[in-house]
């Protein structure tokens, strides 16, 4: 069992920054890859980015790749996602996930959640 903590998110102005975070407690967290996923009101919750249990391996979804860095310290059991250049429609409800069996950008495969923590941003 994972339990998943996100933290960071707010408001904020077009083209300004958010860091968030994603604590891990429980089993083994280095053993799994994570990703973060949003979901905008109305709207079918989308990969945003993914990492692999070591950190070495990482994939984005087009709509933040060159604005945005995952990255994890398995040290600390956590999992970041550096935003920049943010725009209106990366406003949404961002979740961080844990995968056992490998990074993916399928939101199926993941096995535990958090509750997601909200980034609005301000045009």
């Amino acid at each position: 069992q994972v339990q998943l903590v996100e933290s960071g998110g707010g408001l904020v102005q077009a083209g300004g920054s958010l860091r968030l975070s994603c604590a891990a407690s429980g089993r083994a967290f280095s053993n799994y890859a994570m990703g973060w996923f949003r979901q905008a009101p109305g709207l079918e919750r989308e990969f945003v980015a993914a990492i692999s249990w070591s950190g070495g391996s990482t994939y984005y979804a087009d709509s933040v790749k060159g604005r945005s860095t995952i990255s994890r310290d398995n040290a600390k059991n956590a999992v970041y996602l550096q935003m920049n250049s943010l725009k209106p429609e990366d406003t949404a409800v961002y979740y961080c996930a844990a995968d056992r069996d490998g990074m993916t950008m399928r939101i199926g495969d993941y096995d535990y959640w958090g509750q997601g923590t909200q980034v609005t941003v301000s045009s």
